[in-house]
């Protein structure tokens, strides 16, 4: 018996001579829980009363690793073992589409080099026959809820696979990713899970974090945006839970964006004040607008104390001053690293009983300490009134997704419900309106006409990146597929490929080694690709990293974290040799983080911005270099020149970026930055009074009209200067934006309402405040090209 069974059976969950013990009383089929009529809250109130303590703990806890526990050798779910280990149900169970548990070999979610995870009809199966053992073979019939990753798409293998999310954030489109995870959620729930762990909407401050990719980027006011967009589409506005949404949750309750020295789950060495202004506004604003049921807390610490055990960050501030009476859950294995990673205490019992001070409702992935709450009630040391707190908020959700009424999906459909055709379109879309045209002398578009011969470089033009978080889509669209696509459809030229240079031995995102290419194999790969490259006309190189050179680093052999900002391996030997050829080159960069990319500026005909797009990769880069798809996505994120500029967010105090000794101190691309195949001018903001008082909203119109001769999209970005307060400012932030399309020579007026929040401060009592005096107001195409106007709040 392992040692979490050696602690169930100790607590008293596990069986003992056959018999389950309880000493509630028996519920009726007529009992108030199993009537769909009556109020989520008395249905909950009523289960409740019939729980004895250790089925209210079984509630508390959730397995993955240990799914092997119950399930057949093969894989498939089995009701006896799930019985004899888990007789009084399950809380929830992680990642119903991997073989976790039968597959030692399986230690993520679709990532393991050749590992093959359920379809979608397995899933299902899989799914309804755990449902149906909950319900038929538990003494109070509480079904599982089943969660799924799902960071840009759903982590399943057959799934849509949509761009990485800070791709997703580069295209300033509110509805688009709102489309995006609409269909996610379709994909989702069509196999029968209810819930997922994400968006996260950790701001991120520092490039070298490897797990910058997953989220929206360095701005509080987009990452809220983008954030919310993605929570409509996951669940939509209203509860229960529509047939085909899924509940999410928000990750990581905080400040893991901005950990010390850039590595992962590092100290986050951020005052009260930085947090409210920085990194509380996207779960605040998705908490108090929203219905959201679930938070995950972060691993890092904070002022020294680790999110899990935090009661002033998920209780006083996330419960109390939000309101949110949803699910905290654990991140995996976190309550554990209270002990072992942060050696704040030596001692499962005390950890425990920190989590639960800190309100955390559920302990991820598997039982570890939460089956030790059994005991702790009863010795004292954690009250039975914590534990009903926990269990009425865990089986609210439940209640709320459906699953006591509707708990079985339609096996059958899910395959046809997956990766549609409408899917796919919106893939190609995406990652369309994603792209960022960092640089362009004129080469781009590409006339098919007249480009002859491609030749298309680079190892990721053939073995396409997706990011962190993917599995196996039906069909991926590789840069040089998309390319021969393209030249199919205008018959006008010829490609031709190289690898020019390899980086990794593998991209398996979960493998614990990275093993570089040797150099002399990349020496002969870039010989063959100059020598390619001679009898072409337009050179289109792609270049940028892999899953494996920044990603999540989960423990000290699971590394993912970089101290360089610059093109890993040999690719500047690549890029060099093809620039020496003199022949018009286009760079494409693949990659998850901001790069330092000075050389290739320097040197490249044209520059686009990719980071991961997606299995339509391939056919949105041939749209956007043949000119069928005009781009204008803009950065999330600022561009360092090289990791010694760290930190070079753009929302910096007026102190900060005083200049280095002979260097340059501004980013290389600013935050919002993005060019077009067209050009556009924006007006000085115009506002409806010049004066208002504290309290009442400003309005303010810009204009924007397409100068250049093609339809192209603008990002209308809106900032704001506090000039004068009694707490030092920022020199800018956002807080507002619009993406506009518009033919040449056409105009818009865009409207924006700045509310009194976007004007206000943490004043000295931490209190929100809108202080009188006067505020820059801004508006450009990025942070750094703007024109102001001012207003005045007077009291």
């Amino acid at each position: 018996m392992r040692g979490w069974l050696a602690a169930l059976a100790a607590a008293g969950l596990a069986m003992s001579g056959g018999a389950i013990a309880h000493a509630a009383v028996e519920p009726g089929e007529d009992a108030i829980y199993r009537d769909a009529s009556q109020p989520v809250e008395v249905r909950v109130e009523d289960l409740l009363s019939h729980m004895t303590l250790e089925e209210k703990v079984a509630q508390m806890i959730g397995i993955w690793l240990s799914k092997g526990d119950i399930e057949t050798p093969d894989g498939d779910f089995d009701p006896e073992l799930a019985s004899q280990n888990y007789p009084h149900g399950i809380g929830q169970i992680s990642r119903p589409s991997d073989f976790r548990g039968a597959d030692p070999d399986n230690v993520a979610a679709g990532a393991n080099e050749g590992a093959v995870n359920r379809t979608e009809r397995q899933t299902a199966e899989y799914i309804n026959a755990a449902q149906r053992w909950a319900i038929e073979n538990t003494r109070l019939g509480i079904p599982v809820m089943f969660h799924e990753e799902a960071l840009h798409g759903y982590v399943a293998r057959g799934s849509t696979s949509f761009p990485q999310s800070i791709a997703l954030a580069s295209t300033w489109d509110r509805d688009l990713v709102e489309r995006v995870f609409t269909t996610t959620a379709s994909e989702v729930r069509a196999r029968g899970a209810r819930l997922v762990l994400s968006p996260v909407v950790d701001v991120a401050r520092d490039p070298r974090w490897g797990r910058i990719e997953e989220t929206y980027g360095e701005d509080p006011y987009l990452v809220t945006e983008i954030g919310l967009a993605a929570i409509r589409g996951f669940q939509g506005e209203t509860l229960p839970l529509e047939p085909e949404r899924v509940f999410v949750t928000l990750k990581h309750m905080t400040g893991h964006g901005e950990p010390e020295s850039g590595i992962n789950i590092g100290p986050a060495n951020i005052s009260e004040r930085t947090l409210r202004e920085v990194f509380f506004p996207p779960f605040e604003a998705a908490i108090t607008q929203l219905p959201v049921m679930s938070v995950m807390a972060s691993y890092n610490e904070i002022d020294g104390l680790p999110s899990h055990a935090n009661r002033w960050l998920l209780n006083d501030v996330l419960r109390e001053e939000w309101g949110f009476d949803g699910v905290i859950v654990s991140d995996y294995f976190a309550i554990r690293e209270i002990i072992t990673r942060h050696q704040m205490l030596d001692d499962i019992d005390d950890a425990v009983v920190r989590a639960m001070d800190a309100t955390v409702d559920i302990e991820l992935p598997d039982p570890d300490g939460y089956p030790h709450l059994v005991r702790l009630v009863r010795e004292g040391r954690v009250s039975e009134e914590a534990v009903d707190a926990a269990v009425r908020r865990l089986l609210t959700m439940k209640f709320l997704a459906g699953l006591f009424d509707d708990p079985y999906v339609d096996e059958d459909a899910a395959e046809g419900l997956t990766a549609t055709p409408e899917a796919i379109a919106l893939a190609r879309e995406a990652a369309q309106r994603a792209m960022v045209l960092l640089s362009n002398n004129g080469t781009l578009p590409l006339d098919p006409a007249r480009t002859g011969t491609l030749a298309v470089l680079g190892t990721h033009a053939v073995d396409t990146p997706l990011g962190g978080y993917s599995d196996i889509p039906r069909h991926v669209v590789s840069v040089l597929e998309g390319m021969e696509n393209a030249a199919e459809q205008h018959g006008n030229f010829n490609v031709i490929y190289s690898e020019g240079v390899r980086l990794t031995e593998s991209r398996e995102w979960a493998a614990d080694d990275v093993d570089p290419v040797p150099a002399e194999v990349n020496e002969r790969l870039i010989a063959e690709a100059v020598e390619a490259a001679r009898d072409a006309d337009v050179i289109l190189m792609v270049l940028g990293e892999n899953e494996q050179l920044s990603r999540e680093a989960w423990a000290e052999y699971h590394l993912g974290d970089r101290p360089t900002l610059e093109l890993f391996g040999q690719q500047m030997d690549l890029a060099r040799e093809i620039f020496a050829l003199g022949k018009p080159t286009v760079v494409l960069l693949l990659n998850g983080r901001p790069l330092a990319i000075q050389e290739l500026l320097e040197n490249a005909d044209a520059v686009i911005e990719g980071w991961y797009l997606g299995q339509e990769t391939g056919n949105a880069v041939a749209d956007v270099v043949f000119g069928a798809v005009n781009p204008g996505g803009k950065l999330p994120v600022s561009f360092a020149r090289s990791a010694g500029h760290l930190p070079v967010f753009y929302n910096h105090k007026p102190t900060a970026r005083r200049g280095y000794l002979l260097d340059d101190v501004s980013p290389l691309f600013p935050f919002g930055f993005g060019l077009s195949y067209t050009t556009f001018d924006i007006s000085e903001p115009r506002l409806q009074r010049a004066s208002i008082r504290v309290g009442e909203t400003a309005v303010v119109e810009v204009d924007v009209r397409n100068t250049g001769d093609r339809l192209g999209d603008e990002v209308v970005q809106l900032y704001v200067r506090d000039d004068v307060a009694t707490i030092t400012r920022p020199v800018l932030e956002l807080k507002g934006f619009e993406r506009v399309t518009l033919r040449p020579g056409e105009r818009r007026t865009v409207r924006f309402e700045l509310e009194p929040e976007a004007l206000s401060l943490w004043n000295l009592q931490m209190e929100r405040e809108v202080e009188p005096g006067t505020f820059t107001i801004s508006a450009g195409p990025n942070s750094a090209e703007l024109r102001s106007t001012t207003l005045t709040v007077v009291e």
